[in-house]
């Protein structure tokens, strides 16, 4: 079973071009076998893709745009339905593909339905909550630390002022001081010259 994907390579329309690049790009990604088929240089590819197009997916003018895609002789859809297959992850259903191993798509529907999606998606949801909520909390803290900090230094500067002040007046007290001794110590000096000059007298 080979995908058959009908382009037209030589296509005037930029449109048209990156669809058909898109669908080929993402079959040669997702490594999924297929063949391209060019209508606009094969008359007989043109000729049996308009054949095989279903009525009800040909446009009012009758002749459907490429990229049109087949699985072999069955036909899956057009761009349009390419995309939204994508969209819903569906895409290998899309193509009339099995799944290949270790996809989401192989897990059987029973598994699906008895898991249910609203729960997973709220605890989804309130673990992101959760996570967000932690990071503010955690910039909450990280702000309290900087005010606290902030607030040490601001009381850190002040006792250091107030000690500043404390020294000066400790500074001013002992230069104080030291002058009355001095002067105690110059009078004493004086009263010692003099007692001599009393016993002379005398």
């Amino acid at each position: 079973m080979v995908i058959k994907v009908f382009v037209a390579t030589s296509s005037g329309s930029i449109a048209i071009r990156k669809k058909q690049q898109e669908v080929v790009g993402f079959l040669e990604a997702n490594k999924i076998d297929f063949k391209e088929l060019d209508i606009a240089g094969d008359e007989d590819n043109r000729k049996w893709m308009r054949e095989n197009v279903p009525g009800e997916k040909k446009p009012q003018n009758g002749i459907p745009l490429p990229p049109q895609i087949f699985n072999e002789e069955q036909y899956c859809g057009d761009f349009d339905s390419f995309f939204s297959a994508k969209e819903e992850n569906i895409i290998y259903s899309f193509l009339g593909l099995a799944p290949p191993p270790g996809s989401k798509v192989t897990k059987p529907p029973e598994e699906e339905s008895s898991l249910p999606n609203g729960d997973v998606v709220g605890e989804a949801q309130s673990t992101t909550e959760g996570t967000e909520k932690a990071e503010e909390s955690g910039e909450n803290e990280a702000q309290k630390e900087d005010k606290e900090d902030a607030g040490n230094l601001a009381e850190s500067q002040e006792k250091n002022e107030e000690e500043g002040e404390t020294t000066t007046e400790e500074m001013e007290d002992i230069t104080t001081e030291g002058a009355e001794g001095e002067a105690e110590e110059e009078e004493g000096e004086k009263g010692e010259e003099e007692a001599p000059g009393e016993e002379d007298d005398s």
